[in-house]
């Protein structure tokens, strides 16, 4: 698939600078690759559409209005960088934090957007999200907080909603979704105050199978008492406990 071809499928034209970006991602990936196996989506339409298109489709209405303002965005298990340096790359006046718990790819990821030119727009967390919800500096913190491929959606929405500004928005990256799945994840978000907004399908070009984006909102402050302790929300997902009482 031609980059043109991808660019005209997403409804959004890069600038020349940040095609280039991407283009230096993915070389950036393969140098990383040889050392640490970050992600086997590094080649022609394995980078393109399942890790640069893929991460950028739900943000259309952002890539296309450019908002006002510096949003800040938060990637919950970043992993190789996806969708977080994607997201800095095509929404330069937003501010990324990425998080992740495992300290090599954070290290390799940092020294991605360093070399990107990004580090002023982009911080690094090696943690658990569980604590990333509870920090001073992170809880209630932002815009967007987004999560691809991390857990069961409700285990998601556990980590994510905490993070959110009170106007802000969760976003869940998920392949196949039933009608079952959505039952399960609007049981889980009764206590955390949020709210299911929409749910989008997609099939990606290139026959690369079909992906859903769901948009939570809180609906009221989150509970202290989320996310729980390191482990417990994806032992005992909300939506579980829900059905079972």
């Amino acid at each position: 698939m031609s980059l043109a071809e991808l660019w005209r499928a997403l409804g959004w034209q890069p600038a020349p600078q940040q095609e280039e970006r991407f283009l230096q991602l993915q070389d950036l990936l393969r140098h990383w690759n040889g050392r640490l196996n970050l992600t086997r989506l590094v080649e022609g339409d394995d980078y393109w559409v399942a890790q640069v298109f893929d991460s950028l489709w739900p943000l259309r209405p952002l890539l296309q209005e450019e908002p006002e303002g510096s949003p800040e965005v938060i990637d919950v298990g970043t992993g190789g960088g996806f969708p977080g340096l994607a997201v800095a790359i095509a929404l330069p006046q937003a501010r990324l934090t990425l998080v992740d718990s495992v300290g090599r790819k954070v290290e390799a990821v940092r020294a991605m957007a360093a070399d990107l030119g990004l580090s002023s727009r982009v911080q690094l967390r090696c943690e658990r999200v569980e604590r990333t919800g509870q920090a001073v500096a992170t809880r209630g913190r932002f815009d967007w907080a987004l999560a691809r491929a991390v857990a069961r959606a409700p285990v998601v929405a556990e980590y994510l909603m905490p993070l959110l500004r009170p106007e802000g928005r969760a976003l869940l990256y998920r392949g196949q979704w039933s009608p079952d799945d959505q039952a399960e994840l609007e049981r889980a978000l009764v206590p955390l105050r949020a709210r299911l907004e929409g749910v989008e399908g997609l099939e990606l070009p290139a026959e690369r199978g079909v992906r859903h984006a769901l948009l939570l909102r809180p609906t009221g402050p989150c509970p202290r008492a989320y996310p729980r302790a390191v482990g417990v929300p994806a032992r005992q997902p909300l939506g579980e406990i829900a059905a079972e009482r």
